[in-house]
């Protein structure tokens, strides 16, 4: 887990955003978890790369320790989050990594501040869109979740059946206490309201203005159609692709070693 003395937070209007900070470095690692996620997540990827670079961990709103009932959860502010995380820690450049809708926001991110970006690593993230038959199962899922959980083990035995035992792990280490016990640290209504504006048109044109280095990293039971990578990799500039084998949409909990063998050969390069 994240120790409490890495924890930061900062103000943007009524939004508190907490983040993790490790290492020292004038190019920092900037990462971000998807939909439902925390920066615990991020905790092994924090130890490895920490030794060489600043690396710093943000809880988007809605999520985490950030506020959790935030009255914005466009596209917009979460980008716009990103941003005044980047100029609170310098100004960039940066790596930027992110994770399913982490990654969607990175996209957006790169697409309209390239000052900011100097390398994108999306995740197990492609463009968007899909529609109310795109959000449906994930709010199922998120509203199956029970409102508490007695202990770890009763979190991971739930989290197993639709996640690897590693990757139920590094959840339970985002959960948090109250009275009742372990709870989720979000509200499935603001995290289904996030989605919808995710999946209400494909970015294909955000996309296509990234002119960053960028390297696209999907697993070998991907949930981002085959089609839509293909064409990620045709039209866009700079783009690279790993497919991590025997890894699911949470490749970087599912194969750790493979995913940080990746993303260390593509932080190596930046100076």
């Amino acid at each position: 887990m994240i120790g409490s003395a890495a924890w930061r937070s900062f103000s943007r209007g009524l939004v508190e955003l907490a983040y993790a900070e490790a290492g020292t470095g004038d190019h920092p690692v900037v990462l971000l978890h998807g939909l439902a996620g925390t920066a615990q997540e991020w905790s092994a990827t924090m130890r490895a790369l920490s030794g060489s670079r600043r690396v710093v961990a943000l809880e988007q709103r809605g999520h985490g320790h950030s506020t959790r009932m935030p009255q914005d959860v466009t596209r917009a502010a979460h980008v716009a989050d990103v941003v005044a995380l980047i100029r609170q820690l310098g100004g960039g450049p940066v790596t930027l990594v992110g994770q399913s809708m982490g990654g969607h926001t990175a996209m957006l991110v790169a697409a309209e501040n390239p000052e900011l970006v100097g390398q994108l690593v999306m995740v197990e993230a492609g463009v968007g869109g899909g529609g109310d038959a795109a959000t449906a199962p994930v709010e199922q899922w998120l509203r199956s979740w029970p409102a508490s959980f007695p202990d770890r083990d009763a979190f991971i035995d739930f989290f197993r059946s639709t996640g690897s035992p590693a990757a139920a792990e590094a959840w339970a280490d985002g959960l948090q206490f109250d009275a009742g016990g372990l709870v989720p640290c979000w509200d499935a209504d603001v995290l289904v309201e996030a989605l919808r504006a995710v999946h209400v048109l494909p970015r294909w044109r955000a996309w296509e203005s990234v002119t960053v280095p960028t390297h696209l990293v999907v697993a070998e039971r991907s949930v981002i159609p085959t089609e839509e990578v293909e064409r990620m990799r045709r039209t866009g500039a700079h783009v690279e692709c790993t497919t991590i084998a025997d890894a699911g949409h949470d490749l970087h909990l599912d194969q750790p070693q493979a995913w940080l063998e990746t993303l260390r050969g593509l932080v190596t390069d930046v100076r």
